[in-house]
């Protein structure tokens, strides 16, 4: 059973060990450690994944959890083998409605087979497209639209989160927030094809260089913003010579960006894929 691991607090001596002691005096193998001090913020992370078969999850649960107490961290321990058939989701917007509602039709369709959990969202501007589907909602923003980070992080933790979507979510995470869920767990969708076009104008950007091929990007989230090597599928349009960018915009926002989404999350939820080591890598049926 793949298990990973998360710690993340106020950073100081001795946070890694009794983790690692406590995981292998069960027998687990460790496949995979990261371990950062952002001496700036005084930030101690951590993740850990590592394979244990027969796993009792609750005792590592418990058992992680008093260590957290003790050494003042927030720990984390999820495996996808524990709801491998119908994983929980939480989706999150800002503005824009299409990647959401695709999300919630090829679930709805089992065309991905996962639950939506919770509908999260720093502006009400989707709230009504969770209650058409009967998904719980959360603002987690003020009347500006800035989020309160640790309220959304209590919110993936109060339902129970498998993955986080970034479904055209205008907010970067902070690097606590990503650490507390790395590990594959944070889905983005980038409206612009990557690495050619990062940035929150990919379309304007390649307009201005008379591009006439168009994309989006689904890619893992990890800690640090220009890791690289994250992609799970990229999705193309081609436009005709002299077609105006509104109406370039508009056909990547309204058919391309959704399924893009749409078969990138499915590839994760099947098991298709997995992030190992910063990298996306085939998993071997």
């Amino acid at each position: 059973m793949r298990i990973v691991i998360t710690a993340v607090g106020p950073d100081n001596v001795g946070l890694a060990d009794p983790i690692i002691h406590y995981v292998t005096s069960l027998g687990a193998n460790i496949a995979e450690i990261q371990m950062y001090d952002h001496d700036e913020e005084a930030v101690f992370a951590m993740l850990l994944r590592i394979e244990l078969e027969n796993a009792p999850i609750d005792q590592l649960r418990m058992a992680l959890t008093e260590i957290g107490r003790l050494k003042n961290l927030s720990i984390r321990v999820w495996t996808p083998d524990e709801r491998k058939d119908r994983p929980r989701l939480a989706i999150c917007t800002t503005y824009r409605p299409e990647p959401a509602l695709a999300l919630l039709r090829a679930m709805r369709d089992d065309q991905i087979k996962a639950e939506p959990a919770i509908m999260i969202g720093n502006r009400d501007a989707c709230r009504g497209l969770a209650e058409q589907f009967g998904v719980e909602w959360r603002n987690v923003g003020d009347h500006e639209g800035k989020t309160d980070d640790d309220k959304m992080i209590d919110v993936l933790d109060e339902f129970d989160v498998d993955y986080v979507i970034l479904a055209r979510y205008m907010r970067v995470l902070p690097a606590s927030s990503c650490w507390k869920y790395a590990g594959g767990r944070i889905i983005n969708l980038h409206h612009g094809l990557l690495p050619s076009f990062p940035g929150i104008r990919p379309y304007h950007d390649a307009f201005a260089v008379r591009m006439l091929t168009y994309g989006a990007t689904c890619h893992f989230i990890v800690p640090e913003l220009d890791a690289g090597n994250q992609i799970i599928h990229q999705s193309t349009f081609t436009t005709p010579p002299g077609m105006k960018l509104d109406d370039i915009i508009r056909l990547g926002q309204e058919d391309n960006e959704p399924r893009c989404l749409v078969e990138g999350v499915r590839r994760v939820v099947d098991g298709e894929v997995q992030l190992h080591f910063h990298r996306v890598i085939a998993v071997e049926s």
